[in-house]
């Protein structure tokens, strides 16, 4: 990413949970346990990712002191820029070391862990 002039991997990861969550977004709490990633260090790179308009802020709901991160239009764009390079990096790492069917049965156990969320359970997961 780094010889691309994109964002951190950390970034792809933040931007794509939040991609995944669609336009309800997730608790910053949320993001933590699903990224493993400690509270300071997701803390600054919401932060990063919000100065450059990458994602954006709002006020929960169901809790007035809570916050709602979600990815902007341009988080989505970005996020695909990412992914043309992350992508050939992916297959050099484990694609090309899997046959065809490896590759098929390896995505639909992956797709199953990504299936469809009601915004509900995207923001307390």
């Amino acid at each position: 990413m780094k010889a691309a002039n994109l964002p951190s991997l950390g970034s792809y990861d933040v931007l794509l949970e939040l991609e995944q969550a669609g336009e309800c977004g997730m608790r910053p709490v949320a993001l933590e346990r699903e990224l493993a990633m400690p509270q300071y260090a997701l803390s600054r790179l919401l932060a990063r990712l919000e100065e450059t308009g990458l994602v954006a802020r709002r006020s929960c709901p169901q809790d007035g002191r809570g916050q709602i991160v979600a990815i902007t239009d341009a988080g989505r764009e970005m996020r695909r820029k990412m992914w043309s390079v992350y992508a050939p990096a992916l297959h050099e790492a484990i694609g090309r070391r899997l046959t065809s069917e490896e590759s098929e049965g390896l995505a639909a156990l992956l797709g199953r862990l990504l299936g469809p969320e009601s915004c509900a359970a995207a923001q307390d997961r």
